[in-house]
């Protein structure tokens, strides 16, 4: 298992960001109104990413093997690693699709529907790359450290 690469998490939200206007588009011009997205995206992103941030603050100290802290299980360490992984993964097309979302809805703003529908897509990008960074973070602490005798090998 692999670090995760930023270029992929750009890509993937680029892919999200291109799916969630052409989603935005699609609506206003077969319906005439613009796609609702309800604050309680914005609310469990940014709930997700602060649950995120705890586990990594509370792994931190097990993960490093600090004095005084119980070390993480090897296999708890693992899970925490595909955890770390899918989030970032998810937060990346999330944030790019309600990116996306809020620049199809900025020329609605006139009215409360699109203004509100702009405001809660950017909330929920904003959440869903706090996500990503947190993911980041926890992923990069789930690294193992470089043995000496490997080090000087190489």
């Amino acid at each position: 298992m692999g670090t995760t690469r930023l270029r992929l998490l750009i890509a993937l939200a680029a892919i999200a960001a291109v799916l969630g206007y052409a989603v935005v588009t699609i609506v206003a011009g077969q319906s005439g109104q613009v796609l609702q997205v309800p604050w309680l995206a914005a609310a469990t992103l940014w709930v997700l990413a602060l649950a995120l941030l705890i586990w990594a603050t509370l792994s931190r100290p097990r993960l490093q093997r600090k004095p005084g802290a119980k070390p993480m299980p090897p296999l708890m360490a693992a899970r925490t690693a595909a955890l770390a992984m899918a989030a970032s993964r998810a937060g990346s097309l999330v944030a790019g699709f309600y990116a996306g979302v809020a620049l199809a809805s900025l020329p609605h703003r006139e009215t409360p529907a699109g203004m509100t529908t702009t405001w809660a897509s950017a909330a929920s990008a904003v959440g869903a790359l706090v996500l990503v960074a947190a993911a980041l973070w926890l992923e990069y602490l789930c690294r193992l450290p470089i043995d000496d005798d490997r080090a000087s090998a190489a």
